[in-house]
């Protein structure tokens, strides 16, 4: 079976090898970013992100703004917030929803980025 994409002998260079492994994150680093990942999958999670990355708002306006039931927002909000990618604060009655630091919105935007190559 001839494939252009695989190697035609077999070969490995330890030096490079051992370069990158030095420089590997640990474990639990690779499966925070994985989870990041599976958490941005998802078409609706990355609409809200984008909404919070313009303005601080509240799971009413959410659901206005996706034409979404309030119960799914607020369940897609829980998903965010455990893994840290958002954050809350109550105002009275209201809560209100916005990114938890600028990284959430490079993540946004170099996503962006790439998809508009």
């Amino acid at each position: 079976m001839d494939r252009d994409d695989v190697c035609e002998i077999e070969h490995v260079n330890e030096k490079a090898v051992q370069e990158v492994k030095s420089n590997m994150f640990d474990d639990q680093t690779i499966l925070k970013i994985a989870n990041i990942s599976k958490i941005l999958g998802d078409a609706t999670r990355v609409k809200i992100l984008f909404a919070l990355s313009q303005k601080e708002l509240c799971v009413c306006d959410l659901a206005s703004l996706l034409g979404m039931s309030q119960s799914a927002i607020s369940h897609q909000l829980r998903l965010l917030r455990n893994t840290n990618l958002v954050k809350f604060r109550r105002e009275g009655k209201v809560v209100y929803y916005s990114l938890s630091d600028e990284h959430v919105i490079k993540l946004i935007e170099i996503g962006a980025a790439h998809a508009q190559e």
